[in-house]
């Protein structure tokens, strides 16, 4: 009995103790939660800019990538030992230059050969005349008619052979200018394929590949949703097309559309076109994958906003503007282009709205706020108007339509709110070693 009091009065003891654990722990989170709603409850600090008026360029933007203009393997085209090479590799050659020279020795034995019979044959022909004018000044009962016709017909046949030696003596002269190889284009050359000393053949590899990178071809893709509006602005003239860099998107060089593809690519449903660029600094390079695009409009003076202060909801898209007493007011807005910098706005915002870009985690509708400009917080609005391709509304960088959260303007916020407090007050609780928290 002595037992069972005591193993009683211990889970009393204890009892009590965790008791009055709990009733202090749940005083401390209440009055650490008192003192957190009651700092929610002042003003809401936000980042605010003001909507501007501007001309905003449209672009198009595609995956591409840089090709050569024009691209030759140089070959030989006849047979011979490489005497020497006159290039050097990457070197920029004009066309007509030579790059290397084969042994002519047996191809100026061939000339000469040409250029002699040719000789021969034209001092037959001398003769023939002489004879042939011989027998027709004589009268017809010395010489007979036969005779004179035979003498004539020779007179033609070395005619025909003076001919046929030109022919042979043009074919030997363009062999033996074979033996010069020289570049059929200006371009670029690249890695030598053949050193001196060795023999080539007309059937061989080739010697050296020469590319023209100056000017230079960007092949492109886009949407086939997009040819219409294309076609109606190659209507209006030339189309400016941008080469940018795939990973900082800087311009690389700046050119003009050329060519749109015949045919719609049905396994992408996409369409190709072709742009020239000068390439004066050589930042295109044949083979190298960059981003293009293409400006095929531009806006006037419509509103744009940053892309920051658009947030969606179940409603559409909507952005919070601030009143002439400091209050948030939840506006509908109907978006025309967006970037990830700029959104060209149709409809909800006016030019003298300032809207928020920072500060939703506490905002709702009606909320009272304490606005600090963009321009102090660091972010300059007029910066990013408008400079980059501004795309279509709904869609995301790769144009596919973007996913709206399914959340309201006011549960959102309240929801974010109560995290980030939850988080806060969760760390600073172990870092005191509260009762709730872990003990260090």
């Amino acid at each position: 009995m002595k037992k069972f009091l005591k193993a009683l009065l211990g889970v009393l003891i204890i009892g009590g103790l965790t008791a009055a654990a709990i009733y202090y722990t749940t005083a401390a989170e209440q009055s650490q939660r008192g003192r957190r709603w009651a700092r929610a409850e002042g003003p809401v600090p936000v980042v605010a800019a003001q909507s501007q008026l501007a001309d905003v360029p449209v672009w198009l933007e595609g995956v591409g990538s840089a090709r050569a203009r024009n691209t030759v393997t140089v070959r030989p085209q006849v047979d011979g030992k490489i005497l020497s090479i006159n290039f050097t590799e990457g070197q920029e050659v004009k066309a007509g230059a030579l790059l290397a020279q084969i042994d002519p020795v047996t191809y100026q034995a061939q000339l000469d050969q040409a250029i002699a019979k040719k000789v021969l044959d034209e001092s037959q022909l001398a003769n023939a005349k002489r004879d042939l004018e011989r027998y027709t000044q004589l009268s017809a009962n010395v010489i007979a008619a036969k005779t004179v016709d035979t003498q004539r017909a020779l007179v033609a046949q070395l005619e025909a052979q003076i001919k046929s030696d030109q022919a042979a003596i043009d074919n030997a002269r363009a062999f033996l200018d074979y033996t010069q190889v020289t570049a059929p284009i200006s371009g670029r050359t690249g890695m030598r394929q053949i050193d001196v000393g060795n023999i080539v053949r007309a059937s061989d590899g080739g010697i050296v590949v020469i590319t023209e990178v100056q000017p230079i071809s960007v092949v492109f893709t886009l949407p086939q949703q997009e040819l219409p509006g294309i076609h109606r602005a190659a209507a209006k003239g030339t189309l400016r097309v941008e080469a940018l860099e795939t990973h900082s998107k800087s311009v690389l060089d700046t050119g003009e559309l050329q060519v749109i593809d015949n045919q719609v690519d049905q396994s992408t449903g996409t369409i190709r076109l072709k742009a020239d660029f000068p390439n004066k600094d050589l930042q295109l390079w044949p083979g190298q994958f960059v981003n293009a695009r293409m400006l095929i409009d531009t806006l006037q003076q419509v509103v744009v906003i940053p892309t920051s202060a658009v947030q969606r909801g179940p409603q559409g898209t909507f952005v919070y503007v601030i009143t002439d007493d400091n209050h948030a007011q939840v506006r509908n807005v109907a978006i025309r282009q967006q970037d990830e910098r700029i959104a060209v706005v149709a409809e909800g915002v006016s030019p003298a709205d300032k809207v928020v870009t920072t500060g939703f985690a506490r905002l709702k509708d009606g909320a009272e706020v304490a606005v600090t400009p963009a321009d102090s917080a660091g972010e300059d609005p007029s910066a990013a108007i408008p400079t980059g391709s501004v795309k279509r509304a709904g869609m995301n960088e790769t144009g596919d339509p973007a996913a709206a959260p399914a959340a309201s303007p006011d549960g959102d916020a309240r929801r974010e709110g109560r995290k980030r407090g939850e988080r806060g007050e969760g760390r600073k609780r172990r870092e005191a070693g509260s009762p709730t928290g872990h003990a260090r």
